[in-house]
């Protein structure tokens, strides 16, 4: 790739994010399907089985800080996890915290959640990687928010092989006891936003992992957002067509411990050899 067709890609990439509801190439008789009224997209995935795992949700039973500044201060990113078992209760409450459904709109117009989302929308599933969850045989599942439930997809032989490579070989997501697979279900937000759909997507994808984060330091977890994502080899794993759907974001969570501090400072130990 040479020098201009650098620029020009990065051009491309700052008009989507600068160029949303205008356009100058764009006719002013262009509409989304919304204000054409068509038929909206189902406001969640239908179950992929029959094999739904009701969730528990007395979260007074978690040591829960109520702090907010304190946990606003704690959050950070963890790559390092000390392989505890984390319990189903904690996996719901990550589950509730970043996706779950707390009423519907009118006739099933919008799910209104735990997390902001331009226009409601809601363009995102979760499925997970689950390796060390009391309670949950290890493999792949899927979040069914509008029932908050998780369904059981497969057992998946080398589990952490598989996180390792689907997130481009970083070898620390083996150790995680879950990890969080995010895909767009592109429709949701382009019937409502049309062909400016896919800035705000981006803008609501970092709403669900800030309160992963914020959930997962609030009872003592850990966990690192990834943008670093095989996305053809999650979606062939998790039977999605790649198009339509994809896989394109994930978030290892873990047990933490603050002794391991120095294996964390470990991770940036190129800013002191390079002295950055």
């Amino acid at each position: 790739m040479n020098e201009q067709e650098i620029k020009d890609r990065i051009a491309l990439g700052r008009a989507m994010i600068t160029k949303f509801g205008y356009d100058e190439g764009v006719d002013d008789d262009y509409l989304t399907d919304q204000e054409m009224k068509k038929p909206q997209p189902p406001l969640a995935k239908a179950p992929m089985t029959d094999t739904a795992i009701d969730l528990p949700t007395r979260f007074q039973d978690l040591a829960i800080d109520a702090d907010f500044l304190h946990i606003i201060n704690s959050r950070k990113s963890h790559r390092v996890y000390t392989e505890e078992p984390m319990s189903l209760l904690a996996l719901s409450y990550l589950l509730w915290c970043s996706q779950g459904v707390k009423e519907i709109r009118g006739k099933s117009y919008a799910t209104i959640r735990t997390v902001p989302c331009g226009g409601a929308r809601h363009e995102f599933e979760c499925y997970l990687a689950v390796q060390n969850v009391e309670g949950l045989m290890p493999g792949l599942y899927h979040y069914l928010p509008l029932t908050h439930q998780i369904e059981f997809l497969d057992e998946k032989d080398a589990l952490d092989d598989f996180v390792s490579f689907s997130l481009c070989e970083q070898a620390w997501v083996k150790k995680a006891n879950v990890v969080f697979y995010y895909s767009c279900v592109f429709y949701r937000a382009e019937w409502r936003y049309g062909i400016w759909a896919h800035s705000p997507i981006l803008m609501d994808a970092g709403h669900v992992t800030e309160n992963l984060y914020l959930a997962a330091t609030s009872i003592g977890l850990g966990g690192c957002a990834i943008a670093a994502v095989d996305p053809p080899l999650a979606n062939e794993v998790f039977g999605l067509d790649g198009v339509e759907e994809t896989i394109f974001y994930a978030m290892p969570v873990g047990t933490v411990k603050a002794e391991d501090k120095e294996k964390e400072d470990a991770f940036y130990a190129f800013v002191r050899e390079e002295g950055l």
